[in-house]
């Protein structure tokens, strides 16, 4: 595995629970949150920080006071820090003191890191398959390896989108818990260092699959039918 480790504040998108394991504790929920309202919102108004805790208060049904620290802290604490979300500029205060209305109130937006993290967040649906599609079409390609990596990733976007979004999320967690120091630009050596060990069943899988005879083929078939009960 890559032994790099970055130095940037946790990012805790993916933390649960130590006794809830399938609970997202408030930090995971408010880095997902503001990371998701970035993801989907272009009005510049709506992606302050307060316009941010509204957002995510209504979607949650609490009071946005309550949770408009957290968010400021989760902005300037640790996702503008680790690279994932910026300052995109900032907007006219018409009230409140001269020197504020002067310095405006700053909006942000993803960077690319955030972007390709956003793409890991299952709250954003469908949107994921379109983040990556486009990431992987933007990718330079001359980078060794990268170009079997992009043909690759944009072919299984359209035949088998759960696993690009199994290997995805895997690179990315990597990213949170510090063993990979950064996500982009993706490379093949670094996709390699995370992913080598997952997908050794996929690898296997495919490998035996492709000697198979169609009986055998059709049998596979009716077995993995039957576990996951499709019709």
């Amino acid at each position: 595995m890559c032994s790099l480790r970055h130095k940037t504040p946790h990012i805790a998108i993916f933390d649960t629970f130590k006794t809830k394991k399938n609970k997202f504790t408030g930090e995971a929920k408010r880095q997902r949150g503001i990371i998701t309202h970035l993801a989907v919102e272009k009005n510049p108004e709506l992606k302050t920080r307060t316009a941010i805790a509204h957002a995510i208060a209504k979607s949650n049904g609490i009071l946005w006071q309550n949770i408009y620290s957290g968010i400021f802290k989760d902005l300037d604490e640790v996702l503008i820090p680790s690279g994932v979300v910026k300052e995109a500029g900032r907007l006219p205060l018409r009230r409140g003191p001269k020197a504020l209305q002067l310095e405006g109130v700053p909006f942000y937006e993803l960077t690319e890191t955030g972007i390709l993290v956003a793409s890991s967040i299952e709250e954003l649906g469908n949107i994921r398959m379109t983040i990556l599609e486009s990431y992987f079409n933007n990718m330079n390609s001359n980078i060794s390896g990268n170009d079997v990596m992009k043909k690759s990733i944009l072919l299984l976007l359209k035949t088998i989108p759960s696993f690009v979004i199994k290997i995805i999320s895997a690179y990315i967690y990597a990213y949170t818990t510090g063993e990979i120091d950064n996500i982009t630009p993706i490379t093949i050596d670094k996709f390699r260092s995370v992913l080598k060990e997952q997908i050794s069943i996929e690898k296997e899988f495919i490998e035996s699959y492709d000697v198979l005879s169609q009986n055998q083929k059709l049998l596979l078939k009716d077995f993995f039918n039957i576990l996951a009960n499709f019709d």
